[in-house]
C-alpha cells in the first residue's frame, strides 16, 4: 500500500526564546570584530569504536544488509464484470481495473533468489524488484506457501549482494535486532530494537490452518516493510519481517517476523519440488494442564502433549505410540504445546526418523518414527475443488467425447473462491496450455497468480482464468 503525505503535514516545531534580539538598523555602528572561532574536531566515523570501548554505532554492520534488501511492486490486474454475464456471454469484454501493493524482499543468493512473503505476492500479475543501486528487474515467482506467509522470487541477474543466514533457534529475547525494508513507500528504511519474544501464535494464519512461530520484536514495522529483513547485532538474517499487531494499522511496538529457519527450509522444498512437502505423525494431541498430568501420575508443572487419538496405520500406528503417552520432545527439543508440536513435524521431510521422548505409564522412553507425508486433502486441487482423474464410467454417464481427457470436478465446496468458473461434472483439460492427467501433475502446473484452464462441459469446451493462492 501507498501512503501519500502533504508537505503541510510537515512543519518545524520551534520553542520561542523569553526574549526578542533586535537587528541593528543601517548606521549603527560597526560590529566589534573577533578572532575566528577554534573547533574541536573529531572526523573519525562513529563506528572507528577503541577495541573494548562501547558500541556507538552498527553502521559496518547495517551497510552490507542495506544492499540485499530490495522493495517489490506488485500490479493486479482485478476483473469487475459480472460473473453470471460471463458465464453466459464468455465474449462479453470485462471491465478492467489495476492494484499496485508494495513489499520489500531479501537476496539470499547471488543468481537472484529472494525471499519475501506470500501476501507481498500473492495475486500478482506482474512483479518489478528495485535494488538499491537502483536497478530495476521484472520477477517471477518461484513458489509461494500460504500457510506460512512465505515466498521465492527470482530475478535474473548474477553477482547480486546477499545476507548470511543465522541460526534462530538460538536467538534469544533481548538480543538487539534491526528490521530493513520500505515501510510507506518513504525508501529503504532501518529500524532499532529488540527480541521482544519468541514462539508467539498469533492467529493470523489461523483461518487458513496455517503455521505461526513468530518473532516479537519492538524494531519499528510499518506497511510496505513485509517480506524485509530482521537482522541481529551481527547483520545475519533472523527472519522475514510479516505482520503488526496494531489497532491503527500502524507501528506501536508489536511487530512479528518468520523465523529465518523456517523460511529457509520452505524456500529449500519451494526452489527443489515447487511445493511445500510437510511430515504427518498422525495424532492427535491436547496440552498437558496440571489436572490431566496428576492423572497420569505425573508432576504438575510438567510440559508437554499428550496423545488423544491415532490415525489407524498412519506412521504413530505403526511405530507404536498409544493414547495417553505424553510427548516431551522431538529430537531432544523439549515441546512446549500442541502448536509447537504441529509445527515441529510440519518443518520436517516425508520419510525423516525422529525421536519422541514419551512418557508412559509414569516411565520416559524414546520412540522413533518414521513420518508420512501429510496430505490435507488428497483429492483438493484448488481451494475448495476437488477432482479426479476421467474414468471410463463417467464418460459413459456424462456422454463426453472420447477425445476429451483431463480431470473430472467431483465437488466443489459453497464457500471456494472458484466457485464461479468451476462446477461439478466439468473436465480440466489443461492448465496453463499444458494437459493434465493427475492431480500430481496438475498441482505443479499452478502457478501462484492468474492460471488459463481449458475446461470441457455440458458439450462444449472454454477457457476460463482463475487465480491461485
Amino acid at each position: 500500500m501507498k501512503l501519500l503525505f502533504r508537505a503541510a503535514t510537515v512543519a518545524l516545531l520551534v520553542l520561542p526564546f523569553a526574549s526578542v534580539c533586535v537587528a541593528k538598523e543601517h548606521g549603527d555602528a560597526e560590529p566589534t570584530k573577533h578572532p575566528a572561532p577554534v573547533f574541536h574536531i573529531d572526523g573519525s566515523a562513529l563506528g572507528a569504536n577503541q577495541a573494548g570501548g562501547p558500541v556507538l554505532s552498527y553502521a559496518d554492520v547495517v551497510e552490507p544488509v542495506q544492499h540485499a534488501v530490495v522493495s517489490i511492486n506488485s500490479t493486479k490486474i482485478v476483473h469487475e464484470g459480472n460473473p453470471l454475464l460471463q458465464q453466459l456471454f464468455p465474449n462479453l469484454p470485462q471491465p478492467e481495473s489495476k492494484q499496485e501493493g508494495l513489499g520489500s524482499g531479501v537476496i539470499v543468493t547471488a543468481d537472484g533468489y529472494i525471499l519475501t512473503n506470500n501476501h507481498v505476492v500473492e495475486g500478482a500479475d506482474e512483479l518489478k524488484v528495485s535494488l538499491s543501486d537502483e536497478r530495476e528487474f521484472v520477477a517471477k515467482v518461484i513458489g509461494a506457501d500460504p500457510k506460512t506467509d512465505i515466498a521465492v522470487v527470482k530475478i535474473d541477474a548474477t553477482n547480486l549482494p546477499v545476507v548470511t543466514l543465522a541460526d534462530s533457534d538460538k536467538l534469544r529475547v533481548g538480543d538487539i535486532v534491526f528490521a530493513v525494508g520500505n515501510p510507506l513507500a518513504v525508501g529503504q528504511t532501518v529500524t532499532m530494537g529488540i527480541v521482544s519474544a519468541k514462539n508467539r501464535n498469533v492467529k493470523i494464519l489461523e483461518d487458513i490452518g496455517g503455521y505461526e512461530d513468530y518473532i516479537q520484536t519492538d524494531a519499528a514495522i510499518n506497511l510496505g516493510n513485509s517480506g524485509g529483513a530482521l537482522i541481529d547485532a551481527r547483520g545475519r538474517l533472523v527472519g522475514i519481517n510479516s505482520a503488526i499487531l496494531s489497532p491503527s494499522r500502524g507501528n506501536v511496538g508489536i511487530g512479528f517476523a518468520i523465523p529465518v529457519n523456517l523460511a529457509s527450509s520452505i524456500m529449500k522444498s519451494l526452489i527443489e519440488t515447487g511445493t511445500v512437502t510437510r511430515g504427518y505423525l498422525g495424532v492427535s494431541t491436547e496440552n498437558v494442564t496440571p489436572d490431566v498430568a496428576e492423572q497420569l501420575g505425573l508432576a504438575k508443572d510438567i510440559k508437554g502433549v499428550v496423545v488423544s487419538d491415532i490415525v489407524p496405520d498412519s506412521a504413530a500406528d505403526k511405530a507404536g505410540l498409544k493414547r495417553t503417552d505424553v510427548i516431551l520432545a522431538v529430537n531432544d527439543r523439549p515441546i512446549s504445546s500442541l502448536e509447537d508440536m504441529r509445527l515441529r513435524i510440519a518443518q520436517m521431510a516425508p520419510g525423516s526418523v525422529v525421536k519422541l521422548k514419551v512418557v508412559r505409564d509414569e516411565k520416559e522412553r524414546t520412540i522413533s518414527v518414521t513420518l508420512d507425508k501429510f496430505a490435507d486433502k488428497p483429492n483438493e486441487l484448488l481451494e475448495g475443488v476437488s477432482v479426479k482423474p476421467l474414468a471410463s464410467e463417467d464418460r459413459r454417464r456424462l456422454r463426453i467425447d472420447p477425445r476429451v481427457t483431463g480431470l473430472l470436478v467431483t465437488e466443489v465446496a459453497d464457500d471456494s473462491p472458484h466457485r464461479d468458473r468451476l462446477a461439478v461434472d466439468a473436465v480440466i483439460m489443461e492448465i496453463n496450455r499444458t494437459p493434465v492427467r493427475d492431480i500430481e501433475e496438475a498441482r505443479r502446473l499452478l502457478q501462484p497468480g492468474r492460471n488459463l484452464l481449458a475446461i470441457f462441459y455440458r458439450g462444449s469446451a472454454r477457457f476460463v482464468v482463475i487465480t491461485q493462492k
